[in-house]
Parts: structure tokens; sequence; C-alpha cells
């Protein structure tokens, strides 16, 4: 079962990110998105980000799975 963790953008370079989640920081490809920067919650399957999503439903998540 795939399940995605809301990721932290710590640096936008070009059409990738260096994101961050449970103190474990790694890439994430920009393809799909628009406007991302950093401060911003994103869905990453794989090496992928799929979707942006708002601060407060991220922290929600995160306050749910990492509990």
């Amino acid at each position: 079962m795939c399940q995605f963790v809301p990721c932290e953008v710590v640096e936008v370079k070009d059409q990738w990110a260096l994101i961050s989640t449970h103190a474990h920081n790694h890439r994430g490809y920009l393809g799909l998105l628009k406007n991302v920067k950093t401060g911003d919650y994103l869905l990453v399957h794989g090496d992928m980000a799929i979707n942006k999503i708002d601060r407060d439903e991220a922290e929600t998540v995160l306050r749910l799975t990492c509990a």
C-alpha cells in the first residue's frame, strides 16, 4: 500500500526541490506543479511531487501519522 506523507520544501532549484520529512531530506521532481517555493508542503511519491497542500492540512496529517 502506498502512503503519501507531507514534505516541506527546503530549497527549489530548477525543476527539483530539496524536501524534508521526519528529519530526512531528499529530492522531489516538480514537473507537475507550478509556483512551488520554500516553505510549501508537497505530497511526494517516489521522487515525483504530486500535489501541493496547505500548511494546516500538512500539520494535521503529520500530527496524526507521526504521533
